[in-house]
This record gives C-alpha cells, sequence and structure tokens, in this order.
C-alpha cells in the first residue's frame, strides 16, 4: 500500500544517482546496477535516472541484517 509521498508524485524528492552514491557510500556504476536489476526503482529523464529519496531509504532499511 503506498504512503502519501508515493501516491502524490508532487511531493516527492527526486535524488541523482550520485546523490544516491553519495548517500549510500558506493559507486555510480553500483547504483546504476540496483537500478537496472530492479532493485532500486528510478525514473528516467532524457539519458538521466532519478531516484526518489523514499526508494533509497527503504531499501537501506530492508538492506539491513543481524550478523551475529
Amino acid at each position: 500500500m503506498p504512503t502519501n509521498e508515493e501516491a502524490d508524485p508532487g511531493t516527492v524528492q527526486f535524488l541523482t544517482v550520485a546523490e544516491v552514491a553519495g548517500m549510500m557510500r558506493v559507486s555510480k556504476m553500483t547504483v546504476y546496477r540496483l537500478v537496472h536489476a530492479g532493485e532500486l526503482p528510478a525514473a528516467r529523464v532524457g539519458r538521466s535516472f532519478r531516484v526518489p529519496e523514499h526508494a533509497v531509504h527503504r531499501y537501506l532499511e530492508n538492506a539491513f541484517f543481524d550478523a551475529g
């Protein structure tokens, strides 16, 4: 079920691939791989991708696991 932020595209904050890479402390190529694999949703704008900020936070929340 989409949250209010997801339901209203006018309130979604979009990030560039470089911004996502900086937030996640990974390379831009890693972000592109996540987008192309369907693990991180993105909108194509011309030749660029824009990733919804809430999607980055959701991906990171789901990426945590108990190593001990």
